[in-house]
This record gives structure tokens, C-alpha cells and sequence, in this order.
């Protein structure tokens, strides 16, 4: 009995955290220049050094360059992928309809002020 409880244990707790870790020590090593990361205090910027010897990243915040250990690095940014440029016509259309919808609010905006205009008309007449 005890030793299935251990086996459930191991299952439940102790193997998914060794994936994590491994998961973790694979990110950090596969870290190179250039890559944008964000660091446990979520602070954001571009490794400009790696020191395989101390263990310490340098990164470069907005010309301020910092130095943190490798540990305090909590994740890669993933490098935004680029629109195809099929894509080019549909942003086109969209902005035709919005300037649409300008020309509408501004022909709603007219006939609200026509409408006070007459409001104030019929003030006057009375």
C-alpha cells in the first residue's frame, strides 16, 4: 500500500517538476545575443553578453546595460512573425471603411445640428 502511494507521489508531483526543470535549464542554455528577455522582475531587454563562467547575462535596457545572473531570467520573447504580403489589401479596405464611417458620423453630426437649429427655430417662433 505504501509503496503505491510512493509510485501516485512520484507520478504526480516529483516527475512533472523535473520536466519543469529540465524545461527551464534547456530554455536558459539555448540563450544567445541579440534574443529579448524578460527577467524575473519583469523587467524587459536584449541580451548583449553571456559569461558562461559566472553564470551572469548582460542586458541592454534602453542603452542602460544591467547585469543579472542567468538564473534571474524568466523568459524568451518570441520574435514577432512577419504579415504576408497578401495581407497588404485587406489593411487597405479596412481603412476605406473606416474613412466610411467618418463621413457617416460626421453626416450624423450635421443632422444633429440641423435638428437643433430647428429646435431653436421653432423656440423663436413661438
Amino acid at each position: 500500500m505504501i509503496v503505491v502511494l510512493f509510485a501516485v507521489m512520484y507520478f504526480l508531483m516529483i516527475r512533472p517538476q523535473r520536466k519543469q526543470q529540465q524545461k527551464r535549464r534547456d530554455q536558459l542554455s539555448k540563450i544567445k545575443e541579440g534574443d529579448q528577455v524578460i527577467t524575473i522582475g519583469r523587467l524587459h531587454g536584449v541580451v548583449d553578453e553571456i559569461n558562461e563562467a559566472e553564470k551572469t547575462v548582460t542586458l541592454d535596457c534602453d542603452g542602460i546595460y544591467l547585469v543579472f545572473d542567468l538564473s534571474a531570467i524568466a523568459s524568451v520573447k518570441q520574435p514577432a512573425v512577419a504579415a504576408p504580403a497578401a495581407n497588404n489589401d485587406t489593411t487597405t479596405t479596412a481603412n476605406d471603411d473606416h474613412k466610411d464611417d467618418a463621413a457617416s458620423s460626421k453626416g450624423d453630426q450635421d443632422a444633429t445640428e440641423d435638428s437643433d437649429t430647428k429646435d431653436e427655430t421653432k423656440s423663436e417662433d413661438k
